[in-house]
């Protein structure tokens, strides 16, 4: 067997977890803060997540559990600070952009190498961007969301780069402080998309403060710290090597194996944590750390392309018999605020269009009549023969997904709406959500520190969770997309701002979307564990974790 405790690979039985972390002791500060004691260098961290990653390849990164992995192991150019949301000098020690932003510079550090030993260099840094700014079809290696209107990457000297866009980027330093653009060796940068997947971790090659240095594909990632890692941004006190010795990833499906683990003192964190399970976490040894995510709220996104949604008082009637309350009142916990709008409160650009919200079930059923939607025999309302039956899909990622729309069936049905779970694993859900008739409604969130996140979900040329492009090249609101391509592309902060309230102001008017709740990201933890913190929109940073006893 591989160097993974059998737990890591079992991982379904809490007997089979007993032992992996014999001899822990109290006393340590509480995860996600600076700590009262004193950090303490060694150990083994387990850290239980509930799903496998997909890609290594950072501008495909989002999924949670491969941007946990990402984080850890690539160093970025800038840093977000994931409280106040400035960007901080990293990687570049400096950097400047004209006044239309379209040309940034950056000045590296010196001295900085991958864990291969290469270089990190002026050449591979324009080596990654270009890549990751420009894509490679061949490769089929995707654009990054994060970086619009790319043009290319010029080397100044040894220390210094510059990049030049076709139009206004200002969002790009903020671009180059997400995991989307963590920095790759050279050498890993000539891998194709299957190269970055399943069964190729170990040669996935970063500059971070760890290694990966075990797979065993689907179920566990060992990550190792680097010995001479010592460029961790300027204003973190902890410098130089991170604490841990490693990490073991390990996956854990079952929400009840994963928690009690945890729970029972036998790992150190776990990854979502489910509003049930919280309260286990009461309990004296453990706590919980409730990460906000900085970006597009948890909520639906209503297809309004397809004949069903078409009518924008068919739109209004589903927002209007839904219980958004209900929802987060029965499923969830104080760690999931009821949004009041397309972004969380604390996002870059954030808009309350609450009002657009309220529930009304009276309204409800006068909007369907009014558009001509009568009740069958059968109790779900029709119109020309069809009924009025909308298909949603199950949000793998998404904190009980499944419940919540089970509950939103149930509010629908009062109105006569019939609502359809479609099934399948992410492969299925990840087909389905850009299939034209598939899908009605869309849940779903993003998390991104920056106000281009909602481009980043609601553009055709990006996520596009309302499917407004079609296959033909087509674009149903194209007023919309004008309104987030203005986001990405104004060239000064107030241009942005306007741009960002206007585009959340239009998805409101047009009763396009219904967000539930600000989602966190839950970690459980046992109170030996200091130092834990996340970055801007929660992903684990294990750089300064440590280990009391």
């Amino acid at each position: 067997m591989s160097r993974f405790p059998r737990i890591a690979l079992a991982a379904v039985s809490m007997a089979a977890a007993v032992g992996v972390l014999a001899g822990c002791s109290g006393g340590a500060a509480p995860a996600g803060s600076a700590g009262n004691g004193e950090p303490q260098q060694g150990g083994t961290l387990t850290y239980l997540e509930p799903q496998t990653w997909l890609t290594l390849y950072s501008p495909a990164g989002g999924f949670y559990p491969n941007g946990g992995v990402i984080n850890n192991i690539t160093d970025r150019l800038l840093y977000q600070d994931p409280d106040t949301l400035e960007l901080e000098p990293w990687i570049a020690e400096d950097w400047s952009v004209n006044e239309d932003a379209t040309e940034y510079t950056f000045t590296l550090r010196e001295g900085v190498t991958y864990s291969d030993g290469s270089p990190l260099d002026a050449e591979n840094v324009v080596r990654n961007i270009d890549l990751f700014g420009l894509g490679d079809a061949d490769r089929a290696l995707t654009v990054s969301e994060a970086i619009n209107n790319y043009e290319r990457g010029e080397v100044v000297d040894d220390r210094t780069v510059r990049f030049f866009f076709s139009a206004p980027a200002p969002g790009f330093a903020q671009a180059v402080s997400t995991i989307n653009s963590g920095l790759l060796s050279s050498a890993t940068l000539e891998r194709t998309s299957e190269e970055f997947g399943p069964g190729n971790a170990t040669e996935i090659i970063g500059s971070g403060p760890f290694v990966i240095a075990d797979e065993e594909i689907g179920t566990a990632l060992s990550l190792e710290a680097r010995e001479d890692y010592d460029w961790a941004p300027p204003s973190f006190a902890h410098q130089g090597r991170a604490y841990l010795d490693a990490i073991e990833i390990l996956v854990v499906p079952e929400d009840s194996v994963r928690v009690g683990t945890v729970a029972t003192q036998q790992a150190h964190i776990a990854r979502q944590v489910e509003a049930p399970d919280e309260a286990q976490f009461d309990a004296e040894g453990l706590s919980l750390l409730a990460a906000s995510t900085n970006g597009v709220n948890n909520g639906l996104s209503f297809r309004f392309r397809d004949p069903l949604l078409e009518d924008v008082r068919v739109r209004q009637a589903l927002i209007a018999a839904i219980d958004r309350e209900e929802i987060v009142e029965t499923l969830f916990t104080d760690s999931y605020p009821l949004a009041t709008g397309a972004l969380a409160e604390s996002a870059l650009g954030y808009v309350d269009t609450s009002e657009y919200y309220v529930h009304d079930v009276e309204e409800a059923t006068r909007l369907l009549d009014e558009a001509g939607w009568e009740i069958g025999s059968d109790g779900i309302r029709e119109k020309d023969g069809e009924k009025l039956a909308l298909t949603f899909n199950e949000a793998l990622p998404q904190p009980r997904s499944r419940e919540v729309i089970t509950l939103v069936r149930e509010q629908l049905r009062e109105v006569g709406v019939e609502v359809s779970l479609l099934p399948g694993d992410q492969a299925a859900q990840d087909a389905a959500r850009a299939e034209v008739g598939a899908l009605q409604v869309y849940h779903s969130m993003v998390g991104r520190a920056d106000y281009d996140v909602l481009k980043s979900q609601y553009s055709s040329a990006n996520r596009d969770a309302l499917l407004n492009g079609y296959p033909d090249g087509s674009v149903g609101d194209e007023e919309l997309d004008a309104l987030l391509d203005e986001i990405a592309s104004a060239s000064t902060e107030e241009g942005r701002i306007e741009a960002s309230a206007a585009a959340q102001q239009r998805l409101a008017d047009q009763a396009y979307i219904l967000p539930f709740f600000e989602e966190p990201q839950v970690f459980g933890y046992i109170d030996t564990v200091g130092g834990f913190r996340t970055e801007s929109v929660g992903r684990p940073a294990f750089y300064d974790t440590w280990l009391a006893g």
